[in-house]
């Protein structure tokens, strides 16, 4: 379960943060997962309540935004949005996309006390 280590990240980044910035709890933390990141959702809730025990996060509210696929069409040389990696160009049906974002994962906002 790499869920469990992604999480140990973020719980890094939230303490360094709070020793930065003098906040003492995370109340709500935002997550950007993109479609092609294959982050298991409930595997990371779960992680993130084992993993925040006695963090500032402990307790909070994880909330996941959804990014989607994205890809380049060498065909009409347009930005498109894609489901899967292999689909082709939804706008002109061709075949020569190079997928260009939907693999990220960040922590977008934290609301903290």
């Amino acid at each position: 379960m790499h869920e469990m280590s992604l999480v140990e990240g973020i719980r890094s980044i939230v303490l360094d943060q709070a020793r930065a910035h003098g906040f003492s709890r995370v109340t709500v933390l935002r997550l950007e997962i993109g479609r092609f990141a294959g982050v298991e959702k409930p595997a990371l809730d779960f992680a993130f309540d084992v993993v925040m025990r006695g963090s500032p996060a402990e307790g909070a509210r994880l909330e996941i935004i959804d990014l989607p696929g994205q890809a380049m069409c060498y065909d009409c040389m347009t930005a498109v949005e894609i489901a899967n990696r292999l689909d082709p160009c939804p706008r002109c049906g061709g075949g020569r996309l190079i997928p260009n974002g939907g693999d990220e994962m960040r922590i977008k906002d934290m609301e903290v006390v």
